[in-house]
């Protein structure tokens, strides 16, 4: 792998209204693969570039998404604008223990045509030449049959042509047709994954797996599968060695939204700047144990 590599991150932002206990609402932006760019960026310094695939509207809140983005040093060139069109939407309500809820208003969202517009015939030759390309199970949802069919061809040819794919499972069954239809997905792109970032209750949730060394046990031909477990011990197995790497306990868990994304952000950037599994995965739970402890996605910059 390059000492700067060209990363990019495939998925969909959007309009984020945080539910406050005295009624209000905080509007801000997020979706996973946005989330993980942002952190990316900011653990990885000067290192590489980081760019975001995706689709939005002409509208102004697509243009604050745009400046958002590049305020945080990610690059935009990627980014389809679709006259017309607008963001997804998705509101975030919390409980005393700070776990979420999420209602959605997604389903003319820009981004699921982010494959299949005219104007994506260029962002899909390009995508083979990067180092890096990252997405996630909401990413296949959200692109739908063709879009995703589109994905996983680009995905062969950058593998082909000697980059790296990483995958994060991100399981959200209201997203998808069926079960099945998510298995099918699911099972084709995880083929062609050299990272696998898996949160162990999706797995469970999706394959029905009893146990961890049975997610572990599904995957003998990806090189470097991450198994993210919460509070729990994270388990990786990489070029067949194993390791059980901690998390960091927190007194008061304010909310987890993006503990998952940030933890493979900062898992990603570790790896990327030659760190081992075991120091990538403590960059990981440093970084996830300070997001749960603030409000919303993204935690300011520091």
């Amino acid at each position: 792998m390059t000492t700067q590599p060209r990363i990019a991150l495939i998925g969909e932002c959007m309009i984020e209204l945080q539910h406050r206990a005295d009624g209000s609402l905080h509007q801000s932006f997020g979706g996973d693969t946005l989330n993980a760019a942002v952190y990316l960026r900011r653990e990885l310094g000067d290192t590489g570039s980081v760019d975001y695939v995706t689709a939005l509207g002409d509208d102004s809140f697509s243009d604050a998404m745009c400046q958002q983005w590049t305020d945080e040093g990610l690059g935009v060139g990627m980014v389809q604008r679709l006259p017309g069109r607008l963001p997804g939407l998705y509101c975030i309500q919390t409980d005393a223990n700070g776990e979420r809820k999420f209602l959605y208003w997604r389903n003319e969202a820009a981004a699921r045509d982010c494959f299949t517009a005219p104007t994506a015939e260029p962002v899909l030759a390009a995508l083979p030449g990067y180092d890096v390309v990252y997405f996630s199970g909401i990413t296949l949802a959200v692109l739908g049959e063709v879009g995703r069919e589109r994905l996983l061809q680009a995905l062969i040819e950058t593998r082909r042509r000697g980059g790296r794919v990483v995958f994060d499972n991100n399981y959200r069954p209201r997203l998808w047709a069926s079960f099945e239809a998510a298995r099918v997905a699911y099972r084709r792109v995880l083929a062609e994954v050299d990272i696998a970032l898996l949160t162990e209750d999706d797995e469970r949730a999706l394959f029905g797996y009893a146990d961890s060394e049975q997610v572990l046990a599904a995957y003998p031909r990806i090189e470097e599968v991450v198994l993210k477990r919460g509070a729990d011990v994270c388990l990786i197995r990489c070029n067949g060695e194993r390791f059980c790497v901690p998390a960091i306990k927190v007194e008061k868990v304010v909310d987890t939204t993006a503990a998952g994304d940030s933890f493979s952000a900062a898992y990603l950037a570790g790896r990327l700047k030659g760190g081992t599994p075991e120091e990538a995965a403590l960059a990981g739970h440093r970084l996830a144990s300070r997001v749960i402890q603030v409000p919303g996605a993204l935690i300011p910059r520091v």
